[in-house]
């Protein structure tokens, strides 16, 4: 039994480049200013209770976290409302799977408000088994919490599953969970994934990629 296992932003829709946005936009209103790149590199699959308090105070109550993490939210969700889109041949591919016999989940470190936003408004839940996502484990990646509990749902062994990811703390993640991992390079080179010996593919998108080439399969 084989199951596929996707992170959502970044994976699933190509929309990383308007979180960056948005936490920097945010960060500005709180008087914090940083550089994008490293800012990406440091947070890309961290949950945002976990940015915010390493980055505004690890002596935040967890309610004056709730409202900044919705603060930001909000703005990620007005920036790229108007740009929603499944990253090139993800439908198809998925369709592909669950056609083969592969069960799917989405393991993401998103909140409640943005898997609704993803999932559900964009009409892409239908294809999965299982979500999992940051409410539902306590630590977010590189710990890989959220991996283990999609595999738990699905009743399948980590070592059976491959998961999709865009940011090294995910394939980390995966790596620590004793998963395989597909790197989709949406938001970043090839050459950012080197060290990860769990890789074992890395495309620029679905229309790359073919179940059969990860199952063995014609």
């Amino acid at each position: 039994m084989t199951a596929f296992i996707f992170d959502m932003d970044g994976t699933i829709v190509d929309n990383m480049a308007f979180h960056l946005d948005s936490w920097l936009a945010f960060f500005a209103r709180h008087g914090k200013t940083y550089e994008p790149d490293a800012f990406f590199r440091e947070t890309a699959g961290a949950q945002s209770r976990e940015i915010l308090r390493e980055r505004l105070g690890a002596g935040m109550s967890d309610d004056e976290i709730a409202v900044l993490a919705h603060e930001k939210d909000v703005l990620y969700r007005e920036m790229y409302g108007p740009h929603r889109s499944a990253v090139q041949g993800f439908e198809d591919f998925v369709t592909a799977a669950r056609a083969q016999g592969v069960h799917l989940a989405v393991a993401t470190s998103a909140p409640p408000a943005n898997i609704v936003f993803t999932l559900d408004e964009m009409d892409l839940r239908r294809h999965f088994d299982a979500v999992v996502g940051a409410a539902d484990v306590k630590r977010g990646k590189p710990h890989p919490d959220v991996f283990l509990k999609a595999a738990e749902k699905l009743g399948v062994a980590p070592s059976e599953c491959i998961v999709f990811e865009d940011a090294p703390m995910g394939v980390e993640a995966a790596r620590r969970a004793g998963m395989r991992a597909v790197v989709i390079t949406t938001t970043l080179p090839a050459s950012a994934f080197r060290e990860f010996d769990n890789v074992v593919r890395i495309v620029a998108h679905y229309e790359d990629l073919t179940v059969g080439d990860l199952l063995g399969t014609p």
